[in-house]
């Protein structure tokens, strides 16, 4: 009934994302395809779809999941509202969360929270934290 859903986005989808942006893009996804699954950009590109595509509510009860993994990513990708600067920005800010996490073994949920407590005490914007509605 369902196409092939993971729980998460595999690795598998990343050639299908070439064609969907600019020039930056393509030549960053041809770049990783190349690149064993294990590899820090394999898994940060995988992380940056996982945050885009919303792959953490993602059930097999949902919309999301009757599209399958390859059609739901390549949506989401395609639909980054930002540039392909903005979006390989993402990337690059997933490979130093996977790089750090990789080399200190320390949880990225523990990254985050201090990272949200030092916004929050100088109030500047990190890639964990929302947009105020004054940057709107």
């Amino acid at each position: 009934m369902y196409p092939e859903s993971e729980i998460l986005f595999p690795p598998r989808c990343i050639p299908l994302l070439a064609e969907i942006r600019g020039k930056a893009w393509k030549a960053l996804v041809r770049r990783v395809v190349r690149m064993p699954e294990d590899h820090p950009d394999t898994l940060a590109l995988s992380l940056t779809v996982i945050r885009l595509a919303g792959c953490l509510t993602c059930d097999m009860d949902s919309y999301r999941a009757s599209l399958g993994c390859a059609t739901c990513s390549q949506r989401a990708v395609a639909g980054f509202k930002g540039t392909d600067e903005q979006l390989i920005r993402r990337f690059e800010e997933a490979r130093a969360e996977v790089e750090a996490y990789l080399n200190q073994g320390t949880p990225l949920s523990s990254k985050r929270k201090a990272s949200k407590a030092k916004t929050k005490s100088s109030g500047r914007a990190t890639a964990f934290s929302k947009p105020s509605r004054a940057s709107k």
